[in-house]
C-alpha cells in the first residue's frame, strides 16, 4: 500500500526537516576534514608532483589534532540529533512552500543516496503529488483528492535536483495546461533523484501499477512527460514492468521525452574526467574525494545506465565508463523526442546540457539507437535545457502529438 506522508498544520515548522539539515551539515563538515587531513598528509612528506597518492590519516599532535575535530563533530552531532528528536514528533508539512520542496530536491540530486543510507529525515519517498500533496494510491483515497478523474491520465516526471513544483516556470506549467486543452486528469511524480536510475524506475513501476489500479474511473489511456533524467526513470520502469509482467504498461500509450541524454550527458562525463585527473597527483588526489560526493544517480547520467548491471559491483571512480546495456522503448508505445538548441548551430552543445543526438537518441551504435520516426521528435532552437519546461512551441509541440496521437 502506498501512502504520502503524515500530515500536520500547513506551513508549520519541520522539526525532523531541522534535524535533516543539521545532519547534513555535520556530515559535510566531517567529509571536509577527511579532505583536508588527506591534503595535509600528502604536502607533509613532499612527493612527486605526478608520484602515486597515498592517502592516509596524519600521525603526532598533528593527527590528534584531526582526531579531536572528527571526535567533537561526532559528539556535536550526537547532541544536536538528540536535542532536536524531543521536539520531534514524526510529523511533516502538509504543504511546505516551493522553495522549500525545491532546496530538498535540489539536496537529492546531489547526495540522495547518502541521505537515504544515514536514513536523513530529508531523503524524499518517490509519491505522485497533486496540488502540492501527495496522493494515497487507493481506490477511496484518490477519488477524493482527485474529484472528476479523466480516463486519459498524464504523469509527469521531473529530472535531477528537480521536483513536481520545477514544472511552474514563469507562469507556465506543460500539466496544468494540458489539464485545461486535453479530457485528461494530471498528476505529478516526486523522487528521490541521486538514487540509482535503475532503482527509481523499479519504484516507479510499482506506483504506476498502483495507480492503473486504484484509478477513480476506468483508464483507457495513459500519457507520461518526462524531462532530462525523468525520461530515463521511465524507460528503466518500462523495461522493469516488461521483465515483472506488470499490466499497467498496457494502458501506456505515450512517452513525451523532453531533453533526455538517452546517450548520456557530457557535462556529467566531464565532471567525471576532471575528478579522475585530479587524482592523477599527490597533491590534488584529496579533492578527488570530493567527487564521490556525488550521488548515484548523478552518476548514472555520465553513460545513461537504466538497470542494474550497468553499475553493480562496479567502483564508480573506475575512469573507465561500461557501454550500457541496450534496453529498446517498450512495443506498443507512441514515443516523442524532443531536443533543445541553444543556437540554430550548436547541435552539438544541444540545450547546454544534452546534446541534440542524445536527446533524439541517434546512437551510431544500432542496437542503442531508438530509431524514433521523425515525424515524432523535433529540435526546438533557442532553448536551453530548463527552457523545454516553459517555451511556448514546445508546449504546442506536446500538445498537438497528444491530441492527435
Amino acid at each position: 500500500m502506498l501512502r504520502g506522508e503524515m500530515v500536520t498544520k500547513p506551513h508549520s515548522i519541520s522539526i525532523s526537516g531541522l534535524r535533516g539539515w543539521g545532519q547534513i551539515a555535520f556530515d559535510a563538515f566531517g567529509a571536509l576534514t577527511h579532505v583536508v587531513e588527506g591534503m595535509h598528509h600528502e604536502i607533509a612528506r613532499r612527493p612527486r608532483i605526478l608520484g602515486t597518492p597515498r592517502l592516509a590519516a596524519t600521525r603526532g599532535v598533528t593527527g590528534l589534532v584531526y582526531r579531536s575535530i572528527r571526535g567533537s563533530t561526532r559528539a556535536l552531532a550526537i547532541a544536536y540529533d538528540g536535542a532536536i528528536r524531543q521536539f520531534d514528533n514524526g510529523a511533516a508539512i502538509e504543504s511546505p512552500p516551493p522553495a522549500v520542496v525545491a532546496a530538498r530536491a535540489a539536496l537529492n540530486g546531489i547526495v540522495g543516496d547518502h541521505l537515504v543510507a544515514t536514513h536523513n529525515p530529508l531523503a524524499v519517498t518517490m509519491c505522485l503529488r497533486r496540488e502540492g500533496r501527495a496522493l494515497v494510491l487507493e481506490p477511496g483515497a484518490l477519488a477524493k483528492a482527485v474529484p472528476g478523474a479523466r480516463r486519459h491520465a498524464v504523469v509527469l516526471v521531473h529530472g535531477l535536483c528537480m521536483a513536481d513544483v520545477g514544472w511552474a516556470r514563469h507562469g507556465h506549467d506543460h500539466g496544468a495546461a494540458l489539464a485545461r486543452d486535453l479530457d485528461c486528469t494530471v498528476t505529478y511524480l516526486h523522487y528521490n533523484s541521486g538514487l540509482h536510475i535503475s532503482t527509481n524506475g523499479r519504484t516507479l513501476a510499482g506506483i504506476l501499477d498502483a495507480l492503473v489500479r486504484a484509478w477513480p474511473v476506468p483508464l483507457e489511456r495513459l500519457t507520461i512527460i518526462a524531462h532530462s533524467m525523468g525520461g530515463l526513470v521511465t524507460r528503466s520502469a518500462c523495461h522493469h514492468a516488461r521483465c515483472t509482467g506488470s499490466s499497467w504498461v498496457e494502458r501506456l500509450g505515450e512517452i513525451v521525452f523532453l531533453g533526455t541524454p538517452h546517450l548520456g550527458a557530457p557535462l556529467a562525463r566531464g565532471v567525471h574526467w576532471a575528478n579522475h585527473a585530479l587524482g592523477a597527483s599527490p597533491y590534488t588526489a584529496a579533492l578527488a574525494l570530493l567527487g564521490r560526493v556525488w550521488s548515484a544517480g548523478a552518476a548514472d547520467l555520465r553513460q545513461g545506465y537504466l538497470v542494474d548491471e550497468d553499475w553493480s559491483g562496479r567502483d564508480p571512480a573506475d575512469p573507465k565508463l561500461p557501454t550500457p546495456t541496450p534496453v529498446p522503448l517498450p512495443d506498443g508505445v507512441r514515443c516523442y523526442a524532443i531536443a533543445g538548441c541553444r543556437e540554430r548551430t550548436g547541435r552539438l552543445l544541444g540545450d547546454g546540457l544534452v546534446t541534440v543526438r542524445s536527446a533524439l537518441g541517434d546512437a551510431s551504435e544500432p542496437r542503442r539507437s531508438l530509431a524514433i520516426p521523425d515525424g515524432r521528435r523535433w529540435v526546438a532552437t533557442g532553448v536551453d535545457h530548463f527552457g523545454l519546461l516553459e517555451r511556448g512551441d514546445v508546449y504546442d509541440r506536446v500538445r498537438a502529438w497528444l491530441a492527435c496521437p
